[in-house]
């Protein structure tokens, strides 16, 4: 029966592993995410239906399946009702209930010890209670952010970093006493851990939003792989080395992920957690309350323009997302593309509010996947592009990042629009992106803005295509 276990657990992490692999390419995300989805449904039904030495399970079956219940009715009413629009704070949720549950399973093998043994096992709970804890209150602070329930803009004091250097310390100390003196100082590493995991987001702006998602998801799976380590140091072998690669692969895959975006940004994670880029700026932005010249052009003289062109780039932002007008886009670039017309689409990375947003949005809508193009891949095709049309996009286009040394973006890599012939700027208004800066390219002599809902304007635009 042992060796049974043992084969249904490495199944289940070979399901893990091969479905992370699918989840590299969108034409496989889909099944990735369902083989991954039945490695837990493997480990889930070993781990229920392992018995002990006396032949029953070690679970409470009851118990078990009803918390099932309760969390599939849960999960499958937010798949189905969420938005586009939702899914970074819907992911930020996931992360933070990733590292309470990982800490919820240390305090209960935490609550069974003695004081006084030092072992393996206590230094794992230690970890995973630690990681757990931070993940799970500082993805709440994301979510909020994200939500609009607190604001975007960083939230600063006086002492702010020497108050976290205080906790991080007060943590190593109760960390260091804890296996030697007394078990509840470990309370005091929640309590600490909890803080900390709120100290370190609200000071982090809106505008790197995209790299604390990925930053908290890559802490949820090392608090997944820290509880692994609590498992298999209580007895329970097969499934914690089976939750060591599963946490393992989330860990280091989120790891990556956060420098990709912090590499899209030209930053490195330290300037992102402790630099409080996203809010107001300080006033050393050369084009701060500069007054453009904006040209406000009808969805008709649009049409005219793109009906002479023959190279089209759209960039999409999380304006797009907002209006849901990703089939809207796809309808008009299939006219476009019967008219023998090239249409591309430029994906910044760190466009939207989470890691691969814009990817996600595209594909939900059919989008060939050959048609979308990185920052590297497409900045080169702008000199020869007739029009770059610019959906809701606003920090990621600005060229004050290349020439703006007091814009707090400057340094970020963006995508090169304002080489375009023309460049098209769908917004709804003229507030600033979530940087929180004013953007010069909508003043510069070959930018055209038209205003209103993207949808609706790209309804527009397809019907006034078509009456030419």
């Amino acid at each position: 029966m042992e060796n049974y276990i043992s084969i249904a657990y490495l199944i289940s992490s070979v399901c893990f592993i091969y479905g992370l692999k699918m989840l590299s390419h969108p034409k496989t995300a889909r099944n990735g995410n369902m083989i991954a989805s039945i490695g837990m449904l493997i480990a889930i039904l070993v781990t229920v239906a392992t018995p002990t030495a006396a032949g029953e399970s070690i679970l409470n079956i009851k118990m078990i399946s009803l918390a099932m219940i309760i969390g599939s009715i849960i999960g499958a009413f937010f798949a189905i009702k969420v938005q586009m629009t939702q899914m970074p704070q819907l992911v930020a949720i996931f992360n933070g209930f990733g590292g309470g549950a990982s800490a919820f399973v240390a305090a209960s093998e935490f609550l069974k010890l003695e004081n006084g043994s030092i072992s393996f096992l206590v230094i794992s709970i230690i970890l995973s209670l630690l990681i757990g804890t931070l993940t799970f209150t500082g993805s709440f602070i994301a979510f909020g952010k994200l939500q609009g329930l607190i604001t975007t803009k960083p939230v600063t004091f006086l002492g702010q970093q020497f108050l976290n250097a205080i906790l991080a310390l007060g943590m190593l100390v109760a960390v260091y006493m804890i296996p030697a003196t007394d078990y509840n100082l470990l309370y005091i590493v929640v309590i600490f851990s909890a803080l900390l995991g709120i100290l370190l987001v609200i000071p982090i702006g809106g505008a790197d939003m995209p790299v604390v998602i990925s930053l908290l998801n890559s802490y949820s799976g090392i608090a997944a792989a820290m509880t692994g380590f609590v498992l298999y140091g209580a007895g329970n072998e097969s499934a914690g080395s089976a939750l060591i690669i599963c946490g393992s692969l989330v860990g280091a895959s989120g790891m990556i992920l956060t420098q990709i975006m912090c590499k899209g940004m030209n930053r490195s994670l330290v300037n992102v957690i402790f630099g409080a880029v996203g809010g107001e700026v300080s006033g050393g932005s050369e084009n701060e309350g500069k007054q453009l010249n904006i040209k406000s052009y009808s969805t008709e003289e649009a049409a005219m323009i793109f009906d002479a062109a023959e190279k089209i780039i759209v960039v999409p932002g999380y304006g797009l997302a907002v209006a849901q007008a990703q089939h809207a886009i796809r309808e008009v670039a299939e006219f476009l593309e019967g008219k023998g017309k090239n249409v591309l689409y430029a994906i910044h990375p760190v466009a939207g509010r989470m890691p691969g947003h814009m990817n996600v949005l595209l594909a939900e809508a059919n989008i060939s996947y050959e048609q979308l193009k990185d920052l590297d891949e497409i900045n080169p095709e702008f000199e020869d592009c007739d029009v770059a049309l610019v959906l809701g996009a606003n920090d990621v286009v600005n060229p004050a990042a290349r020439s703006d040394k007091g814009s707090p973006i400057y340094g970020m890599p963006i995508l090169n629009v304002d080489k375009a012939k023309t460049v098209m700027v769908n917004k709804r208004s003229m507030n600033a992106g979530f940087a929180g800066i004013q953007n010069e390219l909508f003043g510069y002599d070959n930018t055209i803005m038209i205003f209103g809902d993207a949808k609706d304007m790209l309804n527009k635009l397809l019907s006034d295509l078509k009456d030419l």
